[in-house]
């Protein structure tokens, strides 16, 4: 099997420090967390805006890699299901998707709602939310 290299660009700095302790989705309680870019990265921020939504996309380095089925929402009375019909963490490639508002804008560090990511999870990219007639 081929292999690439993955480049983190950041990290998250968030109260959330323990992953069981974290909600599921963003919208379930999630705090705002920064965002903290590696400095080179600083000029690819330059034209995001408070305001704007835009999705986190994260390598969830402390998630399992050797899961294929799991039960949703650790739901043990659930059915067992393939990993690639749910969003758990625990799968072959951990990449964690993340709907957030960004909230403040410090340099390097961008504020953002919603984001439950875990403190130190590595950053892998930065996307903005494409609306209907959005053309970037």
């Amino acid at each position: 099997m081929q292999t690439y290299d993955l480049r983190p660009i950041g990290r998250v700095e968030s109260p959330l420090i323990d992953p069981a302790e974290a909600p599921k989705q963003g919208d379930e309680g999630a705090p705002s967390a920064w965002l903290v870019f590696e400095p080179e990265m600083q000029e690819g921020l330059s034209d995001l805006q408070v305001g704007d939504h835009v999705i986190v996309i994260t390598w969830l380095h402390r998630a399992r890699r050797d899961v294929l089925r799991t039960y949703p929402r650790d739901a043990h009375d659930a059915p067992w299901i393939g990993v690639f019909s749910l969003r758990s963490p625990d799968r072959p490639n951990p990449i964690g998707l993340h709907p957030v508002e960004v909230l403040d804008i410090s340099g390097p560090r961008i504020r953002v709602s919603n984001l439950e990511a875990v403190d130190g999870t590595p950053i892998v990219d930065v996307k903005p939310v494409m609306g209907p007639i959005e053309n970037r």
